[in-house]
């Protein structure tokens, strides 16, 4: 499944149950973190694109409260284009939430 989330980034629930949300919007860990959002909400609504150098990602089961701990936090942010594609394709082949441990020890990127 597809989920948009007002042009500020988007989930993807695989057939595993897990979702891996991807945000780059005004307050989200990224690049446009600082940005005011009065400023922005506008062009963040009515624009065709929104741009960000980094990402936030979360990974949770869409069917419990159990969220993926990066060891830190349960969200990771400040992540670039090649760190949320390697997260989308482990959420996406694990076989649950806990499968994702073993990721922990070689992620060297922090939040």
């Amino acid at each position: 499944m597809f989920k948009s989330t007002y042009n500020r980034g988007f989930q993807l629930t695989f057939e595993n149950g897990i979702t891996v949300s991807v945000q780059f919007g005004t307050g989200n860990y990224c690049s446009r973190r600082s940005l005011a959002p009065e400023a922005t909400l506008y062009n963040d609504l009515t624009n065709h694109t929104v741009e960000s150098d980094t990402a936030e990602i979360a990974i949770w089961h869409k069917d419990s409260d159990n969220w993926f701990d990066f060891g830190y936090d349960q969200v990771k942010g400040w992540c670039t284009p090649n760190e949320v594609a390697m997260w989308i394709t482990r959420a996406a082949i694990a076989e649950g939430i806990e499968s994702l441990n073993k990721y922990k020890e070689t992620d060297n990127t922090n939040s």
